[in-house]
């Protein structure tokens, strides 16, 4: 049951993630820098890899937040919801943003990188919750 709760708290935050940057997907790809063709489409796409990538860190990142989640004694919904938002929303997105800063990247990545990781955070905590 473990794992199936891991699996599927990562699932929900991937999933949010691809409908986020589908969206924001102009933005990103402005506040990133990314080269793009004449069509508007990033340039060399089309390596799956970013997704393998993000799919694996999504699997570590809930199953370290499952680890934290069991031993802080956090089982109920509601905190679950506050523990997600809380890792987002303080321990990764100041990373982020620590990161973008001194790469010298727009803070708008920041901001559109940052809901993200709160968002996913937050998804995932509901869903570990409801297993513990």
């Amino acid at each position: 049951m473990q794992l199936i709760a891991v699996l599927l708290a990562a699932a929900a935050a991937y999933g949010f993630a691809a409908f986020w940057y589908t969206k924001m997907s102009k933005s990103w790809i402005a506040a990133a820098g990314i080269p793009v063709d004449a069509a508007g489409k990033p340039q060399g796409n089309g390596s799956p890899m970013p997704f393998v990538i993000g799919g694996l860190m999504q699997l570590l990142v809930a199953g370290m937040m499952r680890h934290i989640f069991v031993m802080a004694g956090l089982d109920t919904l509601p905190e679950g919801l506050m523990g997600g938002f809380g890792i987002g929303a303080f321990l990764i997105t100041p990373w982020v943003a620590m990161n973008y800063a001194f790469a010298a990247r727009p803070f708008k990545l920041t901001l559109l990188d940052g809901v993200n990781s709160v968002v996913g955070c937050t998804l995932m905590g509901i869903v570990l919750s409801l297993f513990l």
